[in-house]
């Protein structure tokens, strides 16, 4: 059998030299790619922060805005379903937002005051919620995102008897029933 001893060899200092140089480069380009990636990392979760505060405060708005758009009644005068001049306006606002809130979706609910049948004021109610529809139509309104309904009676803002409470009772109420 023969054996041979390998000779330890050594690099020479140039060659090692170079190695470390190039460990080194290799290292700082690490530290460096790392550094970029914590950078990034921390600049997208700034930006998840600043996008999720966002959509917070414009939910917020829209349900303020919706509150206020569910809020605002528009009124009859007796036995009438015809839209009196004052709430063109205030269909002209719910029109608005409607057109700036696509996805929205409402009810029409229309109401009547205790003089009158229940079954006639069952029709008198819808036949209001059907006017106060048209004319969101007539805006631009798809007849799609509204659904029409009548209380007659049944659900008075107002108790008691005269006028006064009776005016409070004769309206349409607007409900949002899909966001």
């Amino acid at each position: 059998q023969v054996l041979t001893v390998e000779k330890e060899t050594k690099a020479p200092p140039t060659e090692v030299a170079k190695v470390e140089k190039e460990t080194t480069v290799v290292k700082d380009q690490q530290q460096a790619e790392s550094k970029e990636a914590e950078r990034v990392r921390t600049a997208t979760l700034e930006e998840l922060e600043v996008a999720k505060k966002q959509e917070a405060e414009a939910k917020a708005w829209q349900e303020k805005a919706a509150g206020k758009f569910e809020a605002e009644s528009i009124y009859f005068d007796f036995d009438k379903s015809s839209i009196r001049k004052e709430y063109r306006s205030v269909l002209e606002k719910k029109a608005e937002f409607l057109k700036d809130n696509t996805s929205i979706h409402i009810r029409i609910e229309g109401n009547c005051d205790k003089r009158g049948s229940n079954e006639y004021n069952l029709a008198l109610g819808e036949r209001r919620a059907n006017s106060a529809k048209r004319f969101l139509v007539s805006l631009g309104i798809s007849p799609d995102r509204m659904v029409t309904l009548s209380y007659g009676e049944e659900r008075p803002l107002a108790l008691g008897r005269g006028e006064d409470a009776w005016a409070k009772n004769r309206r349409d109420d607007f409900v949002i029933t899909k966001k």
